[in-house]
């Protein structure tokens, strides 16, 4: 995948492989694989088919709790985009809330080809526990991860740029060296070509 200065050409084929309910279901490939994640409701359906330029890939809802299983798709041939259960609240069964975290801590702990975890933060609210909780147990596990901001367009600049800001900073209170982030809306596109520039810059290294 080359990098173009319109990365509207860059996602050329988009193609939904499967769904698991489990790590040992996924596909069987060594592809590279670049997860997103993120709390119930943070945008992250709509992320994901802003990214790919396409409406309807990932189903979007106002109803938490949309994806259930981990969701594969091959991009370009070249590398899979993995939509992943979110963490937190949810207005499902207690049972199948509770199956999440096993899931996603398999998927998280035994993909070998995972090349980096996008998790997803809202922009507009303050730092959230339970996302520095999963960030940290993120970090503890030694799992590539990027932080990506969503809904920056629900904000002023000015207020948009404190809470980024305010929430870097709570981190820096444990962590001693950030992760990447990037700033994104998936309604007006912001932030789309930064990432996908990132996930080629992996995916060529990876190359060699």
């Amino acid at each position: 995948m080359k990098t173009r200065s319109d990365n509207k050409e860059v996602i050329r084929e988009v193609a939904f492989v499967k769904s698991s309910s489990h790590v040992n279901q996924c596909p069987d490939t060594h592809q590279p694989e670049f997860a997103f994640i993120g709390r119930s409701n943070v945008g992250k359906s709509s992320l994901i088919n802003m990214i790919c330029g396409r409406k309807n890939l990932a189903k979007t809802s106002g109803k938490p709790g949309k994806t259930k299983l981990i969701n594969h798709f091959l991009i370009n041939n070249e590398w899979f985009l993995v939509d992943l259960p979110g963490y937190g609240y949810a207005s499902v069964s207690k049972k199948e809330r509770n199956a999440w975290p096993v899931m996603i801590n398999k998927y998280l702990g035994e993909r070998e080809n995972l090349c980096n975890l996008f998790v997803l933060i809202d922009s507009r609210i303050s730092p959230q526990a339970i996302d520095l909780e999963f960030i940290h147990s993120v970090g503890e596990a030694g799992i590539p991860m990027s932080l990506v901001f969503t809904k920056a367009d629900k904000l002023k600049p000015a207020e948009l740029k404190r809470n980024v800001h305010t929430f870097l900073q709570t981190m820096k209170q444990t962590w001693e060296q950030l992760p990447p982030h990037f700033i994104t809306s998936s309604q007006n596109g912001t932030g789309r070509n930064e990432l996908l520039t990132y996930v080629d810059s992996v995916v060529q290294d990876m190359a060699g």
